[in-house]
């Protein structure tokens, strides 16, 4: 745990981790890294209009794997914030993060764009190709175990942090929102668990339809999760304020 001074931030958190470590430093390179795996010019600088054209086709795509993989950057640094813990528990867990985020990439970039190419109805490409409708579950059930597995890491981080909470003297409001993180995202493997049944349960022909992609838009339901989360928390803070 750093020993720099520790000041008060806008989420109620005292900065314990004013000062980067080494794996804090590792793990913002390998997210850098891992952007430029979802670049949007692909392996290609365009050589012409028509080019360009394509290649701007695949913002939308771009844009949602990045708004992704900063919001899983954003959480490891704000666990890294609060908590400042550098022990061998916490660079374990920070070293699988990082490797499950460089293999995600993938599998969310397909997504994405699979998502992008049906909304528009094929104006925006996919860039990869679909041989059979039997890809479309297999394309989900690699990105729920690896977005499954994320969210499990961030649990584990979380709920290392909880464990030591004595030891790190968090205050009421402090556990509060661990365990609300905790419970957050808990429910990134929940609903993975959830995508990976539908896309083994629905079947694999072109008469499912829009149920082929119910697999992705489940994890649509985690956007609904934070405010019923936060009540609870805040429940819990009171009942804990009372005794």
């Amino acid at each position: 745990m750093s020993n720099a001074p520790e000041m008060i931030s806008a989420d109620g958190f005292r900065d314990r981790g004013a000062q980067a470590t080494r794996l804090e430093a590792f793990v913002d390179a390998a997210f850098a890294f891992a952007l430029t795996l979802v670049v949007i010019a692909g392996n290609d600088i365009p050589a012409s209009v028509d080019e360009l054209v394509l290649a701007m086709k695949a913002v939308p795509a771009y844009a949602g794997c990045f708004l992704l993989i900063m919001r899983c950057w954003s959480a490891h640094a704000d666990w890294s914030r609060r908590y400042g813990l550098d022990d061998t528990t916490s660079r374990r867990l920070g070293v699988l993060l990082v490797f499950l985020v460089l293999i995600f990439v993938y599998p969310m970039r397909m997504v994405f764009s699979s998502l992008f190419n049906a909304l528009t109805a094929g104006y925006l490409p996919t860039g990869f190709t679909i041989n059979s409708v039997s890809d479309v579950p297999a394309m989900f059930i690699m990105f729920a175990v690896a977005f499954g597995l994320l969210g499990t890491v961030m649990t584990a981080l979380y709920w290392h942090a909880w464990r030591l909470r004595d030891a790190l003297g968090l205050s009421l409001h402090e556990r509060a929102r661990t365990r609300f993180e905790i419970m957050n995202w808990g429910a990134v493997p929940v609903v993975a668990l959830l995508s990976l049944g539908l896309a083994l349960a629905i079947p694999a022909r072109a008469q499912s339809g829009i149920w082929l992609g119910m697999p992705g838009f489940i994890f649509f339901l985690l956007n609904l999760a934070p405010p019923v989360l936060r009540r609870v928390s805040a429940r819990w803070q009171r009942a804990q304020t009372e005794t």
